[in-house]
């Protein structure tokens, strides 16, 4: 105990601490459970006899995802007592999971209304899979800004936490609708989403880069907007309106640093017709680069 004072832990704070690691190993292996029991499949099966990648990334997205919305929850503060800690991270997390996938539900029948998910992924479709772990990730970087932002454990901060939950799943529909219009407009009217279905992987990581870009921005909300448990419209438009904005500098700026970056390549072409990887990967590293300045910057 001496080792923990000398950190300036004391025994009080180290079995909260212990109680918040304890209910995050449960929750974390929960999440991986509800994977498979979602789509009524045994998940070990498929990760482990049937070597489904797909499935696998998909998982992994999940479960960092829960991991991130738990850090949000998780304060390192002392509470009035170990019941209340317990139900409070029990309440956030819980919270939390639920947010993910609820998320995960409209992302599949609104944004993602053209494929089957769970067909693809159990068809080992690592293209849709990325695509579907990186939108469970981008849901909980928003959540855990939410969770950071509001205060208290109150029905009103449930409700404004929901009520941002709401708005960034609005943004992840519109971004979708966007990239679909960009990649339809350059490919004699063809479907993004017909092309994550035929496996397309770049196409699949540049997305992704969008999507976790809009939730680091969509982040930044939270330095500006002013938490008022009970001023629930006030908050819905103060996320909407700042979501709106950061989506339109965001994309700009993107656009922007991609010409220099990338300058003198023909980006349509080499990741939606030749499929490269390479430039793929280079063009979500720029998009996430954009997103953590605008974040930095706002802070």
């Amino acid at each position: 105990m001496t080792l923990f004072q000398d950190f300036g832990i004391t025994q009080e704070l180290a079995i909260i601490l212990a109680i918040d690691l304890t209910i995050a190993v449960a929750l974390l292996t929960l999440m991986r459970y509800l994977q498979g029991w979602s789509i009524k499949v045994n998940s070990s099966a498929e990760l482990a006899e049937r070597d489904n990648f797909a499935f696998g990334i998909s998982t992994a997205g999940a479960v960092a995802a829960l991991g991130i919305v738990l850090t949000g929850a998780i304060t390192g503060a002392a509470a009035s007592s170990y019941l209340i800690e317990a139900i409070g991270m029990s309440a956030y997390g819980l919270f939390g999971l639920v947010l993910i996938k609820l998320g995960r539900f409209l992302h599949d029948k609104i944004a993602l209304n053209e494929l089957d998910k769970n067909a693809q992924i159990l068809k080992g479709n690592m293209s849709v899979a990325l695509v579907d772990a990186s939108a469970a990730i981008a849901t909980a970087i928003i959540i855990r800004a939410v969770l950071l932002w509001a205060e208290d454990l109150t029905l009103d901060t449930f409700i404004a936490i929901f009520s941002a939950f709401a708005i960034s799943q609005l943004m992840l529909v519109l971004l979708t609708r966007f990239r679909e219009m960009r990649y339809a407009r350059r490919n004699q009217g063809a479907s993004m989403q017909a092309a994550l279905v035929q496996g397309q992987v770049a196409l699949a990581v540049r997305h992704s880069g969008y999507m976790i870009a809009m939730a680091l921005s969509f982040n930044a909300a939270s330095h500006f907007i002013l938490f008022e448990p009970t001023a629930h419209v006030t908050n819905l438009l103060g996320w909407l309106l700042f979501s709106v904005l950061m989506l339109i500098v965001l994309t700009l700026l993107i656009g922007l640093v991609k010409k220099l970056v990338l300058a003198r390549i023909n980006l349509a072409a080499e990741v939606e017709q030749q499929q490269n990887l390479g430039i793929a990967t280079v063009e979500l590293a720029i998009s996430l680069a954009i997103a953590l300045v605008l974040t930095a910057l706002m802070a």
